[in-house]
């Protein structure tokens, strides 16, 4: 899995808006009792639609997109991005782990 790690803050209704306008969406909402589950079946499906996914802080909820665009290069250039404002990493934990400890604003995630 690669995943694009947004470390610099974005307002994530914007980040997930600007996505959405590139691709149809579906929407896992999870809770403190199921989020394990969900994950799981948010990675099963991702890897079935070879989309991409988004996991962001503070919403709960995972996001599979379908589209044909370059998302990583609409993201980096919407929110004006430079190199230190975000990290590439092919560890799938690394992704979730960095958002969940507040490290990362959000993890774009593909196959």
């Amino acid at each position: 899995m690669l995943s694009l790690i947004i470390k610099k803050w974005v307002e994530p209704y914007m980040l997930l808006e600007t996505i959405k306008e590139q691709s149809t969406t579906e929407e896992f909402t999870f809770d403190g009792t199921n989020k394990a589950v969900l994950k799981n079946h948010f990675l099963k499906q991702l890897r079935e639609t070879k989309g991409f996914g988004l996991y962001m802080k503070n919403v709960n909820k995972f996001y599979i997109f379908d589209t044909n665009s370059n998302i990583k290069e609409i993201i980096l250039k919407s929110f004006n991005l430079t190199d230190k404002d975000y990290e590439i990493s092919e560890d799938e934990n690394k992704a979730f782990n960095m958002i969940d400890s507040g490290e990362a604003e959000a993890s774009i995630l593909s196959y």
